[in-house]
């Protein structure tokens, strides 16, 4: 399926792409900041949601807050990936070395690339995840890297939610890293820069 995105050249063909994917509200153009300084040479793809939710774009849909309708989580993971492997042949980047990057619903998707496919992303940074699906036995992850943040003030995103979705990542193989932030699920330029600093050291 079609996303809305943007695709932005990078300077080095040795750097990762990253696929940007906004928090509910936000567009294909959000994370472009934030990619530019996790990765200030990397290709960034950022994509835009096709859910509405009261005119607010979003990744899928979700039956309350925090309550996800699973099946169209799951599809549209589904179509999530195969987009990914249509703009890397569009754009002739390399489709073995993406990197998700997400924020709140994105990352709620990216993580569940993640739960469901072995290959589907080299590596994740994760901006205020949720756990997309319980009792989901996960692909073998064995040293994928992924970073996540999380606020421990958090109340759409509770600390027990981090701490969880940490244990099955890492149960499945994942090298996961935990950054913890005092505040609650605003994205705070300190856990970026701590993304920045984790990227160099897996990926550059």
């Amino acid at each position: 399926m079609e996303h809305r995105h943007i695709y932005r050249q990078g300077t080095s063909t040795d750097q990762p792409t990253l696929l940007l994917l906004h928090g509910t509200g936000g567009n294909e153009q959000d994370l472009l900041p934030l990619g530019e300084i996790i990765s200030p040479t990397s290709n960034l793809l950022g994509v835009r949601g096709n859910v509405l939710e009261n005119g607010m774009p979003r990744f899928f849909r979700r039956l309350s807050e925090g309550v996800f309708d699973v099946e169209d989580l799951i599809q549209r993971t589904k179509d999530l990936k195969a987009f990914i492997d249509d703009a890397a042949a569009q754009y002739g980047f390399d489709r073995n070395r993406v990197v998700a990057v997400g924020y709140s619903n994105g990352a709620n998707i990216a993580a569940n690339l993640l739960f469901h496919y072995k290959d589907a992303v080299q590596g994740a940074v994760l901006h205020h995840p949720m756990v997309p699906l319980r009792d989901k036995e996960l692909p073998d992850l064995t040293g994928v890297p992924v970073f996540i943040a999380a606020g421990q003030r958090d109340t759409l995103c509770p600390p027990q939610e981090t701490e969880d979705l940490s244990a099955l990542l890492s149960e499945a193989g994942a090298d996961v890293k935990v950054h913890w932030e005092h505040g609650g699920h605003q994205l705070s330029r300190t856990e970026v820069t701590a993304a920045a600093a984790w990227f160099k050291e897996k990926f550059i």
